[in-house]
């Protein structure tokens, strides 16, 4: 009964380490009024790789939202304050999870952790994680300057239900635009 409760609890700590949520970064010019920004336009970053209209729509309409509840409004003519556009990368990891199910020998002293050996079974299993980053950036039209970048990790699962993609970019956009505007220092 006490073996079990080990490996149960070994098992379950391993599973939770594994389980990593999106990570988010921003940086930002700091010499920049962000409270000029009321208007924004999408734009298409030359050489980002492209992804499947849907996709485009489901990031856009993720992000969009977001902007929104920041006070900013998407406009479709060239006289926006800011110029939005995205870049994604999107690949495959494997990852590797095992554990043991016994004491078996061991370095300690007399032969083994308890003086003996034992039977020890490692069990393994491997997954395909997909993982895809968004980089979102934010152009001051007017000098066409880069004034804001951010970048979340593990936003874009291609191979995902279209609403389990929508909800991680929903989750991914509002990381990301939590500190935007960025905190004006005095």
């Amino acid at each position: 009964m006490r073996r079990f409760f080990f490996c149960s609890i070994v098992i379950l700590l391993m599973v939770g380490s594994s389980a990593v949520g999106q990570d988010v970064r921003y940086n930002f010019d700091k010499d920049t009024d962000f409270s000029k920004f009321k208007t924004y336009k999408w734009v298409e970053i030359k050489g980002a790789q492209q992804l499947d209209p849907l996709i485009d729509k489901q990031i856009k309409s993720a992000l969009d939202a977001e902007l929104a509840k920041k006070g900013l409004s998407r406009v479709e003519t060239d006289n926006a304050d800011l110029l939005i556009g995205y870049q994604t990368a999107v690949g495959q990891e494997k990852q590797f999870n095992s554990y043991s199910t016994g004491w078996g020998y061991g370095p300690g002293w007399g032969g083994g952790w308890y003086g003996g050996g034992g039977s020890t079974m490692t069990t393994g299993q491997t997954t395909t994680i997909y993982t895809g980053q968004l980089d979102v950036d934010m152009y001051d039209s007017a000098h066409h300057d880069l004034v804001w970048r951010g970048v979340a990790s593990k936003a874009i699962d291609t191979k995902a239900k279209p609403e389990k993609r929508e909800k991680n970019l929903a989750k991914a956009a509002q990381k990301l635009f939590k500190n935007y505007p960025p905190p004006v220092k005095k």
